[in-house]
C-alpha cells in the first residue's frame, strides 16, 4: 500500500556515523507511529527507535544516547541519526510504519545493510 524507500546504508568503522532515511510515498503524519527496526541473521528483530505522529521518541537501551530518529514532513521521510557505530550494531535495518487503523497493520520497507567493522 504503501511505498518505503531506504537510503543511507553502508560500511563504516567503529566510533563512525551514518543516517538512514525512510522516505514515504504519503504524508508521515497518516501514520500513528515510524519506526527503524534491525535484524541479524539468526537473531529476532529488534526495534531501535520510534517516532509517534505526535512527535514522541522511544529508543532500544543498546542505542540510547547515540541515535537520533526525526523526521522532515514536507519531505515525507524520517531519519536515523547513528553516532558512535559500534560492531553489534551491523545489521538490516528496516523502516516500518504503523496505520491508522483498528488492526495495528503495519508497512515494511526493503532494508537497508549497515556494517561497522574495522
Amino acid at each position: 500500500q504503501v511505498q518505503l524507500v531506504e537510503s543511507g546504508g553502508g560500511l563504516v568503522q567503529p566510533g563512525g556515523s551514518l543516517r538512514l532515511s525512510c522516505a514515504a510515498s504519503r504524508s508521515i503524519f497518516s501514520f500513528a507511529a515510524v519506526s527503524w527496526y534491525r535484524q541479524t541473521p539468526g537473531k529476532e528483530r529488534e526495534l531501535v527507535a520510534t517516532i509517534t505522529s505526535k512527535g514522541v521518541t522511544n529508543y532500544a537501551d543498546s542505542v540510547k544516547g547515540r541515535f537520533t530518529i526525526s523526521r522532515d514532513n514536507t519531505k515525507n521521510t524520517v531519519y536515523l541519526q547513528m553516532n558512535s557505530l559500534k560492531p553489534e550494531d551491523t545489521a538490516v535495518y528496516y523502516c516500518s510504519v504503523l496505520y491508522n487503523d483498528y488492526r495495528g497493520t503495519r508497512g515494511w520497507g526493503q532494508g537497508t545493510q549497515v556494517t561497522v567493522s574495522s
